[in-house]
């Protein structure tokens, strides 16, 4: 028993703090397909993405006018489609094409 008790001892003082964490089978899919390599952990992958969702540097005050202005564009009705917008560069070919 003072084995185990010193095992143990060891463990916790030299282990990061784990938990467990329950997901569907589809989600551990997905995490295991953006893995960077087969021996990344799951910790890595989530910690990567994680960090990859904040966006540190904020947006300047010109691209959020930039942004605005393209939703009043939007809400205004000022819009192109695809089609529209290839057919003024002159890329007919592609647009027939694509309707076969």
């Amino acid at each position: 028993m003072h084995r185990f008790l010193k095992i143990y001892l060891h463990i916790l003082m030299y282990m990061p703090d784990v938990t467990t964490v329950r997901m569907r089978s589809d989600t551990k899919a997905l995490l295991d397909d953006l893995k960077l390599n087969p021996r990344e952990t799951y910790d890595d992958v989530v910690r990567r993405l994680a960090r990859a969702a904040y966006d540190d540097e904020p947006l300047s005050p010109e691209e959020i006018e930039a942004m605005e202005e393209g939703i009043a564009d939007i809400k205004a009705g000022r819009v192109y489609t695809l089609d529209e917008i290839m057919k003024e560069c002159g890329d007919d070919k592609v647009i027939k094409a694509r309707k076969l």
